[in-house]
């Protein structure tokens, strides 16, 4: 359930300052992950050149190889950039209702994936599988969102086989969202969330007796 944080049909490129602006190393390296989230949200991994990357950044090849030995370097850091950002724009308040909460947070989901959907059917399609590192990060923000589930569930839901429904649950949201981005939307995005809620339901009854 990862994807990026910003996809724009035309935008203005994103430039990391020259050298003389003697930015440190870690602010010049945000600048490029800042850079490469837009490039990777818009088009696939193969799709976007090192040569590219330097050219919209405004500096040599060599240069941001200094700070990214690789383009999978800074692939990895956009990927991460992104679940970070993806998991704090569906955080819910603590103190609302359930289902209240389980909404609010795939209004958020949904909305993301609507912005994000090339980047976001490119990387669950074919890049989880392909990188060692993005396969860690994603299952990790997997994860949260099953913790977060837990969390919100009643204390007598909350065993082994519920955590195994959560987590397939997870999985059939990605899978869903997918296929409602292949059918351009098509159908309402309230009634998929419906789908989504009512499915969550249904797992968490059935696996906790």
């Amino acid at each position: 359930m990862v994807c990026y944080e910003r996809e724009v049909p035309r935008r203005a490129a994103v430039r990391v300052e020259p050298p003389r602006a003697r930015l440190d190393v870690e602010e010049r390296r945000r600048q490029l992950v800042k850079l490469g989230t837009e490039l990777f949200s818009q088009r696939t991994y193969d799709d976007v050149s090192i040569d590219e990357l330097a050219q919209e950044a405004g500096i040599s090849k060599g240069l941001l190889y200094h700070y990214f030995p690789t383009k999978r370097h800074l692939y990895v850091e956009t990927v991460r950039e992104a679940a970070r950002q993806l998991l704090e724009l569906t955080a819910t308040p603590g103190g609302m209702d359930p289902l209240e909460r389980l909404r609010a947070g795939l209004d958020a989901y949904i909305d993301y994936v609507t912005r994000h959907g090339n980047a976001y059917q490119a990387l669950l399609r074919s890049g989880v599988g392909a990188d060692a590192e993005v396969t860690k990060i994603v299952d990790r923000t997997r994860a949260e969102f099953c913790a977060r589930l837990v969390e919100a569930a009643p204390n007598d839901a909350r065993g082994p086989l519920v955590r195994i429904a959560l987590r397939g649950w997870v999985g059939f949201v990605e899978s869903a969202t997918i296929e409602w981005l292949d059918q351009k939307k098509k159908i309402d995005r309230a009634a998929l969330r419906g789908v989504l809620m009512k499915v969550l339901v249904a797992a968490v009854t059935a696996a906790s007796g």
